[in-house]
C-alpha cells in the first residue's frame, strides 16, 4: 500500500506515466499529475476526485516545475516520491545519404533536453522538498524513479538522439543516488522494453507482432501497470537505490 505516499508524476496523462497514476491512487497515494497544457491531464485528475491534482507543466521549465511543486505541497503538504515518465522520440538517421541530409541539430537538441534535462530539472527541484520531511524509521525521506529504455544499451538505427538521452539517464543515477544519500533520498531507474503505450499503438498488428517475438517471454507487449508495479515495489523496497532494473522480459535488441 501506498496509503502515506504523495507522488510527482511525470507525463503523468498517458502511457507509463498514466499507468502510474492510476495504480498509485488504488494503492492509496496521493499524486500531483504533471503534463503539458495540451494534455488530457485535467479530464484524467477530475475523474480522480480528490486523491490528485493536474498542473500543466514543460518539465524543462524552471518556473513550472517549481510551481507543481508549490502546489503539492499547498494541496497535499508534503512530497515523497517522484515518477518522471515523460520524454519524447524520434527516429533519424545521423546522416541520410539518400537525401544527402544530415540529422537535424535542433531534433537532437530537443530529445536531449526533453528526456535528459527536463528528468533533472524536476529531479534537482523536487528533492529540496523531499528534503524537507521527517526521517522514517530507516533514516528515509522519499524516492525518486526515472525512466530510461531498453535503448540506452541496444540503440536502433535512427535512434542516436533517443538512446543518448536514456544513457545519460542510466549514467546519472549512481552519482545522483550518492549526493542524496545523507539526505535518505534514494533515487532508481527503470529501463523499459516494449510497452503498450500510444507510441507502439499506433503500430500496425503485423509489425507488433514481430516486434513481440523478440522477447524472451512472455511474448507481449508490456503493459502500463506493469511498469507501475515496478515503480510501487522500488518505493516500497528500501535497499533498492542507484540502480537501473531493465523491464523487458529478457529482450535484447538486435542491431
Amino acid at each position: 500500500m501506498l496509503k502515506n505516499t504523495v507522488a510527482l508524476i511525470t507525463g503523468g496523462a498517458s502511457g507509463l506515466g498514466r499507468g502510474t497514476v492510476q495504480r498509485f491512487v488504488k494503492e492509496g497515494a496521493k499524486v500531483t499529475i504533471v503534463d503539458l497544457p495540451s494534455s488530457k491531464g485535467q479530464e484524467f485528475a477530475d475523474q480522480l476526485k480528490n486523491q490528485a491534482v493536474f498542473v500543466p507543466t514543460d518539465v524543462t521549465s524552471e518556473e513550472d516545475v517549481k510551481n507543481a511543486l508549490n502546489i503539492t505541497k499547498e494541496k497535499f503538504g508534503k512530497l515523497t516520491a517522484v515518477v518522471n515518465a515523460a520524454g519524447v522520440a524520434i527516429a533519424y538517421k545521423t546522416y541520410n545519404f539518400n537525401k544527402n541530409k544530415p540529422h537535424e541539430y535542433y531534433d537532437f537538441e530537443n530529445v536531449i533536453k526533453v528526456n535528459t534535462i527536463g528528468t533533472f530539472n524536476v529531479i534537482r527541484l523536487a528533492v529540496g522538498l523531499i528534503g524537507e520531511n521527517t526521517p522514517n524509521e530507516n533514516g528515509e525521506r522519499g524516492v525518486v524513479i526515472n525512466t530510461a529504455s531498453v535503448a540506452a544499451y541496444e540503440g536502433q538505427m535512427g535512434q542516436a538522439a533517443y538512446s543518448a538521452s536514456k544513457g545519460a539517464i542510466v549514467g546519472m543515477t549512481l552519482p545522483i543516488a550518492r549526493d542524496l544519500c545523507k539526505q535518505g533520498i534514494r533515487i532508481v531507474t527503470i529501463a523499459p522494453g516494449l510497452f503498450n503505450t500510444p507510441l507502439l499503438s499506433t503500430l500496425p498488428e503485423k509489425v507488433r507482432s514481430v516486434l513481440c517475438k523478440m522477447i524472451v517471454f512472455p511474448q507481449r507487449l508490456g503493459e502500463p501497470d506493469e511498469y507501475a508495479q515496478l515503480a510501487q515495489h522500488i518505493i516500497e523496497n528500501p535497499l533498492l537505490n542507484g540502480e537501473t532494473i531493465r523491464l523487458d522480459g529478457g529482450l535484447r535488441m538486435p542491431a
